[in-house]
Parts: structure tokens; sequence; C-alpha cells
């Protein structure tokens, strides 16, 4: 290969050097790559080593050209992507002000080329930005403001924020009810707002008329107690007493005096419960407690649950003090904690959707999944708003609410969490448990507790409240699953049926001795003990 055939070849290529789109030579073309090709394709003569070396050189010339070549390409990509955004966002901006765009297209029609340039871009007019201005208080939040550095306006330069817009939903649907409850939106930036720490407390329009008692059955001295008890509301307090039927008749048993105690008849009335009740008595343990939220199918009158039982976690008031708490709590007003219950539907395989659904069971406590009797692994398929999240191998799998942290998912290495709601109102009894906007509260999450998984890395989660849960079994399930609701009700899935989970809109608010807060640790330092140790010496080893 002669010197003078490379001098020809880079002068041939110094002349027809194209010139690219923004009107400088483009670097690579002085070598272009059929030329490098032709080079690296003529026969070497001879062994000169140094023709070898050069021809080697040569070859990584041209791979290094192609890569700017293709460097090139995917920049002019991106910078066509950019142009694109650009007049896409300048066309939205235009549509705040008609007299805008009109302008716009004038200036269009007259040949205006328009360029990269701020020069040559018109500014809003003042209307826009006073448009601009009014949208940030409409829906969600808008980032529509001009930030400035505190000097004149002749002095400071403007800058605009990036624009944005925030908007809360809840299962699909837009909501902006909680958009000042939870962030703050000031010159464009987005900071948590201000928590408060004050307990949710309940105050009587008018005075109550009506209670219910319900007490833990096979107890003497709860059917003691609840002699005593009903017979001082009446003589005292004027109220009209519902009990249950069997109760009815250990009172009827004991004196014709009782006479005046009501009842019902059949599950009709029972769904008519809370229409007539103001107020809940339950007179034992955590268990009457859940039978009393499972009454209600609705809404749920206030609970004040007397602890007749053995840990009462939900059962803070003392029975051998029930005249001066019962006294209190009809005065008002009282302290409460908004228990939030799972709403759960079993869909069966031959269903043909989701809407073919069996009745809906609702539980304060837990829903469990399990294998029964089976000695086979329980295989189960776990989705999060139809996001897989995972397949249970093992005895099962605890859906537990915040309540039920300290039972059943406890005890399978859940985390115990307080049940109180997140944000802060005063509450109502006669709007039903409901805000100034109509909103039931929420509570802080679902937790997904495994029971005895066969991974060394399966843990427990706590999942937001606002999820819908479906639980099924699939078709290479070697047996069938069981689902108890709070212990009871146990319901058989076959392969193919699932149970599906959501937060239910009726929440279980239990009376508070103290506050919630306070319950719920003096419950589990009485109840379980926990963290209990004996103290370390003081007289031992310093240091010094």
């Amino acid at each position: 290969m002669a010197p003078n055939k490379l001098n020809s070849s880079s002068g041939n290529s110094s002349v027809h050097g194209s010139q690219s789109d923004n009107g400088f030579i483009s670097s690579f073309s002085l070598f272009p790559e059929k030329a490098v090709q032709e080079l690296l394709q003529s026969p070497v003569q001879g062994s000169d080593d140094h023709l070898i070396e050069f021809s080697e050189a040569l070859r990584t010339v041209a791979k290094a050209l192609r890569r700017v070549a293709e460097g090139k390409a995917s920049a002019q990509a991106e910078a066509a992507e950019w142009k694109r955004k650009f007049e896409l966002e300048r066309a939205r901006n235009m549509q705040f002000d008609p007299t805008e765009k009109s302008s716009l297209e004038n200036q269009a029609d007259l040949g205006d080329v328009r360029t990269n340039s701020p020069a040559n871009h018109p500014p809003l007019s003042k209307k826009a930005n006073e448009r601009f201005e009014r949208c940030c208080s409409s829906n969600g939040i808008c980032s529509h403001e001009v930030l400035r550095d505190g000097k004149s306006d002749s002095d400071s330069k403007m800058v605009r924020k990036a624009s944005f817009k925030l908007s809360w939903y809840c299962k699909g649907e837009q909501s902006d009810q909680h958009k000042h409850d939870v962030v703050s939106f000031e010159k464009g930036n987005i900071t948590t707002a201000e928590r408060s720490s004050k307990q949710i407390s309940l105050k009587w329009e008018s005075s109550p008329q009506t209670v219910l008692i319900l007490t833990k059955p096979n107890s003497l001295s709860v059917q003691i107690l609840c002699v005593e008890m009903v017979r001082w509301l009446r003589q005292q307090k004027k109220l009209n007493i519902y009990v249950e039927p069997r109760v009815r008749v250990d009172l009827l048993t004991e004196s014709s005096y009782f006479n005046f105690v009501e009842t019902w008849n059949d599950d009709k009335e029972v769904l008519a419960l809370h229409t007539k009740v103001d107020l809940v008595i339950t007179l034992g343990g955590d268990g009457t407690v859940l039978w009393a939220a499972s009454m209600f199918k609705g809404p749920v009158p206030p609970i004040v649950p007397f602890s007749l039982g053995s840990l009462g976690f939900m059962t803070p008031f003392y029975s051998e003090h029930y005249k001066e708490c019962l006294d209190s709590i009809l005065k008002g007003p009282i302290s409460i904690a908004l228990r939030h219950r799972l709403q759960c539907h079993v869909i069966r395989d031959a269903a043909k959707n989701e809407y073919e659904a069996e009745e809906p069971i609702l539980v304060l406590n837990e829903v469990t999944i399990d294998r029964g009797i089976s000695s086979f692994l329980t295989n189960l398929e776990c989705y999060c708003d139809n996001s897989f999240v995972t397949c249970v191998q093992g005895d099962g799998l605890i859906l537990s609410t915040t309540s039920g942290s300290t039972a059943y998912s406890l005890a399978a290495g859940g985390s115990m969490v307080h049940p109180q709601p997140k944000m802060l109102v005063t509450m109502n009894y006669l709007v039903t448990f409901k805000t100034e906007s109509g909103k039931i509260l929420q509570v802080p999450g679902i937790l997904f507790t495994p029971i005895c998984p066969h991974s060394l890395s399966f843990r427990p989660l706590i999942l937001p409240e606002h999820v819908t849960l479906r639980v099924q079994v699939p078709f290479n399930s070697r047996s069938p699953a069981w689902a108890s609701f709070d212990g009871k009700d146990r319901k058989q899935l076959e392969p193919g049926d699932a149970l599906v989970c959501s937060m239910a809109p009726w929440p279980v608010p239990t009376a508070c001795l103290v506050d919630s807060t306070n319950d719920f640790l003096r419950s589990i330092h009485e109840g379980l003990h926990w963290n209990l140790r004996k103290t370390q010496s003081f007289d031992g080893p310093r240091e010094s």
C-alpha cells in the first residue's frame, strides 16, 4: 500500500466533507468509513511490521468512527424528542389564553422560524399568568408560582419552577379531601404537614336514650354484675335497655321487675339494632367485644368494654367502678379509638365475575387462611391491587387489622401496631362517625403475616389501608385451604376459589379509659408483660 494512496484518499475526503445540519463540518466525515474499508482490504505486500501496525490502527479508527456515528444519531433523536416536548408544552400553555394563541399563529403566518433562542419566543401574557395562579386553588395542588430572590423586579431574575400537580386518589377515584391534612405546599416545595398528637373525642348532641348490654356466657360473676347494672341504669339514668334473649330469660328468672328489658326475636331485628341503640356495654373480655362488633353489619354504636376476661387488650374499664365510668361516658365528651374492620368476600371458581361473591363477612381482628386438617403445605397466591405479592407455602396466612395485631398475628411473629387512626377530628355520634366532609377516618394499615412459612426470608408486612388483597388457591394446589373469620365461621376454599379483603367503611368505636395511646401501652404491659426484665444492679463495675 503506497503512501500516495493514503494522501489521495485523505484529500478526497477533505473535498467531499459534508456539512452538518447545524452549519459545522462533521469531524468524522474527514475519514469516511468506505475509504477506510478500501485501505483495509488492500493487500499488504511484504512483511513490513510498520504496515501491519498501521492496518490495525486503521481498524481501530473505523470502530471509533462507527461509535461516533451511532452517538450522533442518538443525540439527534434525543434533541428531536426534547423539541417535540417543548412544542407540546408551548401549545398547552397557549390554551390558557386564546389571544396569546392567535398572536402566535399570526407570527407563524409571517414566516417566523422558531428556534431554541429565548428571544424568538413571545412571553406569556399577564392574563395567562393570572390564570396559572387561579388554577392552584381548584383541584389538587399546582406549582404555577414565580419564585423571586427577594430583590426588586428590576434587579431580580425571575425563575419559574417546573409545573406539576398533586391529586389524591382512592381506589381509582379522585379525591382532594385530605390534601391539606398530609402535605403543605409553598413556593413549589412539598413538605409534610404538622401532625397533631391529640386524640379523637366523642361529644353527644343529645343524651343517650337506649343501651345494649352484651355479656360473656356461663359466668356467674358477669351475671351478678349485669343484674346490678341493669337496675342502676333504669333507676338512676332512666334508660331503655336491650339485652340478648338468653340474658332476658335469666333476668326474668331473677325477678319479674326486669320485665321492662327488651330484646329481639330474629336476625332481621338484629340488623336494625344500630337504628335504636345509642350505646353498647360489654361485660367480658376481648371475645365479647368481637361478638358485639359482629352483630352490626353496618354502622356500630360506641362500645364501652368492661374487663371481666383474661387479657383485655380492648377492655380498659374496670367493673368495680362501673357507676363512675358510665356516669362520665353518658355526660361526655369521651375519648374513643376507631377500630376498623376488614370486609371479606369469598369468590368461588364457578363465579362468572367478582360480583358473584358470597355474603360479605366483617372481621375486627383477623381473617386466617390455613391448611386445616390437611398434612400438605398450604399453597396460596397473594395479590395486592392486582399486583402479585408472593406465593405462601407453609401453614397459612393471617390478614389482620391493627386491633388484631396483638392476637393471632402476634403469636405468628407479626408486629404490634397502635390501633389509632392517623388524623384528628372531633367525632359526633349523631352523624354516624363521619368527618365534616363525610368520610370515615383511616387506620395505619393491614398486617400481612405468614404462619410457619417454609422459607427463611419470609418476613411479615404492613400494607397501606386503602389496598385490596386477594388470596387465591391455585389450581395446582395439593389440597384445599380453610378460611376463618375472627376465629369462627370457617369456610373451605377449593382450588380456584379466592378470598378478597379490603377495609370496611364502618369502624368499631370503643371508649378509652384515658386515651388510645395510654390504653394501648397499658394493655401490652399488663397483658403481655412486654419487655419485663429485672433491673440491672447498680453496685457493679463502672466505667472509670
